[in-house]
């Protein structure tokens, strides 16, 4: 049996390609019988300035995404980081195995620092050994991965044959990544040549998974595209490089119905944009309805939230324990 271990970062509200690159595949998994931890990642968010009223906001809103979206808080294990300190303890042993040259090849921190490096948080530079700790602590053996986090996973994968090697003894299994489908990368609204982002300033940018079936409608209907049909799938319809748009669209509406762009393309090719929005439109009221609702349901009882995320860390705490002391032990850290 698998032990997957995902986690996603409370910052900003979630969005479609949050749920379709991620949650609906831990929903997935689930089904699948696999151990999982899903992790509301409230240490890596703070790596950026975070103000802490909407930090315990938004770590209550993604785990009521899971649940809303179909994850069994008995069947899985949800919490958030910050209630499972192992977590930074393993984290610091990483910082002292990986390497300066390393955690330079990192494309993210260069993409986040941006010009401003030098003003970045040590924390945003060492993210990379926390997400290791994160993963590894555990001894998870595979982890949901899209191609932004590819980089990741092989840094967690060399921390932890670097430390078997450094001490002589099979600690850490070399976890293996589960990649997601071909649907998973979801592009804006406005820009089809940028991913969908919480950060994004406008709002318009994205379909949130609490949004309601007219704030739905009303994105989708505003979605930029081009003067040309849908798309067909003949060289006269065109490709995601000469329309991302029109294929941004095509591309949500067969990850929403579980088809594949082909089919999509059979059924909705050579139509005017606008009846192919009602369409989209439709299906994405139709899934995403029912999950907004009940966010919102579990959103105003915080206190069961909360409950959730307590009973998650204390079954997360149980397993990190035993791991963690064989790593101390094998450091050569005095343990009681």
């Amino acid at each position: 049996m698998k032990r997957v271990f995902s986690g996603v970062q409370p910052t900003g509200s979630l969005h479609l390609g949050n749920y379709l690159g991620a949650i609906r595949n831990f929903v997935r998994l689930q089904e699948e019988g696999n151990e999982s931890l899903y992790c509301v990642v409230d240490m890596h968010a703070i790596t950026v300035w975070q103000d802490p009223a909407e930090l315990a906001a938004n770590t209550r809103e993604v785990t009521a995404a899971f649940l809303a979206a179909g994850l069994d808080a008995e069947r899985n294990i949800i919490f958030n980081q910050s209630q499972v300190a192992a977590h930074a303890e393993l984290a610091w042993i990483f910082n002292c195995v990986a390497r300066i040259g390393w955690l330079n090849r990192m494309t993210q921190f260069k993409e986040k620092a941006g010009k401003n490096r030098e003003n970045a948080s040590v924390g945003l530079y060492v993210y990379p050994n926390l997400m290791a700790a994160d993963i590894l602590v555990y001894k998870a053996t595979h982890v949901p991965v899209g191609d932004d986090q590819k980089q990741h996973l092989e840094l967690c994968r060399d921390i932890a044959q670097k430390f078997n090697n450094d001490f002589g003894a099979e600690v850490f299994p070399l976890v293996e990544p589960l990649i997601r489908d071909h649907a998973a990368r979801i592009m804006s609204l406005r820009d089809g040549t940028k991913k969908m982002s919480k950060s994004d300033p406008s709002d318009q940018s994205r379909i949130s998974m609490n949004d309601g079936a007219d704030a739905i409608a009303s994105k989708i209907r505003r979605a930029r595209t081009d003067p040309e049909p849908v798309p067909d799938g003949t060289p006269a319809g065109g490709t995601r490089e000469t329309r991302p748009e029109a294929f941004n669209l095509l591309e949500i509406y067969a990850a929403l119905a579980d088809a594949t762009l082909a089919e999509v393309q059979a059924e909705h090719g050579g139509k005017l944009f606008s009846e192919f929005k009602q369409a989209l439109t439709d299906l994405a009221v139709a899934r995403l309805g029912p999950i907004g609702e009940e966010m919102k349901r579990l959103q105003a009882d915080p206190a069961h939230i909360d409950s959730v995320l307590a009973s998650g860390a204390e079954r997360a705490r149980a397993i990190a324990a035993p791991v963690l002391d064989e790593v101390f032990r094998t450091v050569g850290f005095l343990r009681p």
